[in-house]
């Protein structure tokens, strides 16, 4: 292959630690008029344009950007592929939208060629809103990840997903068993799993839809083959957390079941976590576990709010979710106008530098992805992007006010959306132009 060389002249910004534990000034580097230079998919120089233009040969090609800023890719911790259908379904809470509008949606990716459609839209989507990777859930059918899989290599996308384990509680129509779940799992993870950008994730729905048959399965792909992913739903709406203790009157609570069945790690992922408590937090935090803060699905389901600090505290990590379809938006940068609210609530603040964090190099270490991507330092994969500062004419007249790049950066994710996404790179390639 020819060696590919390129360099990308903007203002350069991106998250190089965690703001609660390092403090906001240390949390970043910002280069006013700086150079991102990318060889053969990944990032081989970032600093002052000053500094870095008179090392670079003379016929290099060099994108100059006005007005803009280039930052990581965005990390997507929770999402559904499923659910694009039928994201904004009106006035339920969580078991009531699952069973009034999810599970009927999902019933549909039996059809190999509509499992295939919807990928398509769905990765148009991410990629349009600046998100390069996501942990994404599939359906119960093993099509919607093959489909989904192949759409991702094809653009060699960094991404991970998995079928959906579901043997109880769920229409008939939508169940697997709990040997059939494994025996699809385990064939798409032979398929998938570490190929190019992609990684294959143990998925069971929720533990109200595993029985314990099936809990026990999902831990034994994780013994079988250490590196693989694990998502599910945690203490996301009070009836549900009860729902639990009824199903599991054995354990001592919501996280106590996943923790029996073996579910926690380094690589597992619980999506919600409004209502856990302090031990609960200790306990994943204990085993490397990481929580999906998903404020705009939280929000549209009235499922509660998110307690960041509390995660702070515990120093876990902690990734942003759109949780499309009960987010009503692909955007990250509109799910962090909404975190900004939920804390707001709370009484607490969110810096736009934790919200960088979170949307970038937070995720990245949710998902133990930090040497690859979530940052923009050398010797990681080139997943960038490019905002816009005049994508509205709101945006351009409130951004021509801006005294600083925290106030830049927090207009950025109040006032922003896809629109201010003028470009996605994945590995170097160029894979949404607005």
């Amino acid at each position: 292959m020819p060696l590919t060389r390129k360099a990308y002249r903007a203002a350069i910004l991106h998250s190089i630690a965690d703001p609660a534990e390092v403090g906001i000034e240390a949390s970043y580097e910002y280069f006013e008029d700086g150079l991102l230079v990318v060889d053969n998919g990944q990032i081989s120089a970032l600093g002052h344009a000053s500094e870095l233009l008179a090392s670079l040969p003379a016929d290099i090609e060099i994108t100059h950007y006005q007005d803009a800023l280039i930052t990581p890719g965005f990390i997507d911790t929770h999402i559904h592929l499923p659910q694009t259908g039928m994201v904004g379904a009106y006035g339920e809470q969580l078991l009531d939208w699952l069973n009034t509008y999810t599970f009927p949606c999902e019933s549909q990716f039996t059809d190999q060629a509509h499992a295939e459609e919807v990928a398509g839209i769905f990765i148009k989507e991410l990629l349009r809103n600046g998100t390069t990777t996501a942990l994404v859930f599939g359906s119960v059918h093993p099509q919607s990840v093959n489909a989904f899989f192949e759409a991702a290599q094809k653009l060699d996308l960094r991404m991970i997903a998995g079928k959906v384990m579901m043997d109880r509680n769920a229409p008939d129509y939508l169940t697997d068993t709990a040997e059939s779940s494994y025996l699809e799992s385990k064939a798409l993870i032979e398929r998938w799993h570490g190929k190019g950008r992609l990684h294959y994730a143990v998925t069971p729905r929720f533990a109200p839809t595993s029985t314990p048959e099936q809990l026990t399965l999902a831990g034994q792909l994780l013994g079988e083959y250490p590196d693989l992913y694990m998502q599910t739903h945690i203490s996301e709406n009070l009836q549900e957390v009860e729902w639990v203790k009824e199903l599991f009157p054995e354990r001592k609570g919501y996280l106590d079941v996943y923790d029996h069945y073996q579910l926690l790690g380094e690589r597992s992922v619980f999506a919600h976590g409004v209502h856990l408590c302090d031990d609960e937090c200790a306990r994943l935090a204990q085993t490397g576990s990481a929580v999906a803060f998903c404020p705009t699905s939280n929000l549209f389901l009235g499922s509660g709010l998110f307690n960041l600090p509390m995660a702070e505290k515990h120093k876990l990590n902690v990734g942003l979710g759109t949780d499309v379809g009960g987010g009503t938006s692909f955007s990250l940068l509109q799910t962090l106008n909404e975190a900004y609210k939920v804390m707001q609530l709370q009484g607490a603040r969110l810096s736009p530098f934790k919200s960088l964090y979170l949307a970038t190099l937070g995720g990245a270490r949710a998902l133990r992805l930090e040497e690859r991507i979530g940052t923009l330092q050398p010797g990681t994969d080139a997943d960038f992007l490019v905002l816009d500062y005049n994508a509205t004419p709101l945006l351009s007249y409130r951004l021509k006010q801006s005294k600083s790049i925290a106030e830049t950066l927090f207009v950025l994710m109040t006032l922003g959306d896809d629109r201010t996404v003028a470009q996605t790179y994945a590995a170097g390639n160029l894979v949404h132009q607005r």
